[in-house]
């Protein structure tokens, strides 16, 4: 069983930055990737970015925040990131971290993929 454990959410001003993070209680060696989505009120889970826990680093993003946003991961303390920059009030979200242990080569930012979700961190951006 996975389970993961999100971090580092607040109110910040539009152009500022924050920086997630998740915390995975379990080994890792199952888990292929992990992914950060967000859900606005009224709107679907859409995937944000995605990253392999392999030995290659490939990452994935969504159009609205490449070169914004970076994911990354920390093996050795099980902590996957989100750091994000030049803020905007459309990314203001609950943010969730998810992890997949059933491989997949696509649609790496759909939900679907992913079996072990978090509870949410709130992101609150202000104009």
């Amino acid at each position: 069983q996975v389970q993961v454990v999100e971090s580092g959410g607040g109110s910040v001003q539009a152009g500022g930055s924050l920086r997630l993070s998740c915390a995975v209680s379990s080994d890792t060696y199952h888990i292929y990737y992990m992914a950060w989505f967000r859900q606005a009120p009224g709107k679907e889970r859409e995937g944000v970015a995605a990253i392999y826990t392999g030995n290659h680093n490939n990452t994935y993003y969504a159009d609205s925040v490449k070169g914004r946003f970076t994911i990354s991961r920390d093996n050795a303390k099980k902590t996957l990131y989100l750091q994000m920059n030049s803020l905007k009030p459309d990314d203001a979200a609950m943010y969730y971290c998810a992890a997949a242990t059933r491989y997949a080569e696509f649609r790496l930012l759909a939900p679907d993929r992913y079996n072990y979700w978090g509870q949410g961190t709130q992101v609150t951006v202000s104009s």
